[in-house]
């Protein structure tokens, strides 16, 4: 259907696409309901990955013992996002479909180097996840595609994730920031830049054993936020370096 009779929306739990069609943001007028799909749903682990369905929900990720066992910062970002409704509908699939940079799990995603198993009827293709955005909610995902699974290699050493709102539940993050502390450390950021982001330059300055004063001042230069209604940019700017130092010194 998705090759045949395009263009299609897909539905999921729905939970951005009712939003954006209450307000009349969203010009498509034919969707497809993916809901009862049950085999985009599984949580397994295949060989040395974790493999995640797309439809599987923020509930299901909470609860998997895999999930808590190998991506702990996962289930993290899971239970802070919206209240027990949204949790039991929302989906990662579709918080990556979706693209907004201040989605709770696309900086967990960015620093475990996941992989996105994109499904079309002619194909199955994987994408890196740093490689899937090409801007503001837009991304390689090809119209008669979706989305069937998030693949996630082993993640060593100490994982970290915070998100900074107005309320720690039921709020659009302000700041969120998921990191990992190993002799390769890795910081991603959301809400910070028009997608979320690795912060490479600031990864090298923690890898060399810089102070973490100084690889705070390299997250200052390298990232770019903006005023909305939400926050303004200063003080995206400077949570986030307060991030960077708390996730230093509890993971030490």
């Amino acid at each position: 259907m998705m090759r045949d009779e395009a263009p299609l929306v897909p539905l999921a739990g729905c939970t951005d696409v009712y939003v954006n069609l209450n307000f009349g943001t969203l010009p498509a007028t034919r969707y497809i309901d993916l809901w009862p799909l049950d085999a985009l749903r599984r949580i397994r682990v295949e060989g040395d990955r974790l493999s995640i369905g797309a439809l599987a929900t923020y509930t299901d990720i909470i609860r998997s013992a895999s999930v808590r066992r190998r991506l702990p910062i996962l289930a993290a970002a899971a239970r802070e996002i919206g209240g027990v409704q949204i949790q039991n509908r929302g989906t990662l699939g579709g918080n990556v479909a979706n693209g907004s940079p201040a989605g709770d799990t696309l900086p967990v995603l960015a620093v475990a180097e996941a992989t996105l198993v994109l499904a079309s009827a002619a194909e199955e293709r994987r994408v890196p996840f740093a490689s899937f955005y090409t801007g503001y909610r837009k991304s390689v995902l090809r119209p008669d595609e979706l989305i069937a699974a998030i693949e996630i290699p082993r993640v060593e050493g100490r994982q970290w994730f915070r998100k900074v709102g107005t309320r720690a539940a039921q709020a659009i993050s302000k700041v969120v920031m998921a990191a990992v502390r190993s002799g390769r450390p890795r910081v991603a950021l959301g809400s910070v830049a028009p997608t979320v982001v690795r912060l490479p330059q600031t990864e090298a300055r923690l890898a060399a054993g810089a102070p973490i004063r100084e690889a705070r001042r390299t997250l200052e230069g390298e990232i770019h936020p903006i005023d909305d209604l939400r926050s303004t940019a200063a003080y995206r700017r400077r949570v986030s370096g307060n991030l960077l130092e708390q996730f230093w010194t509890e993971t030490s």
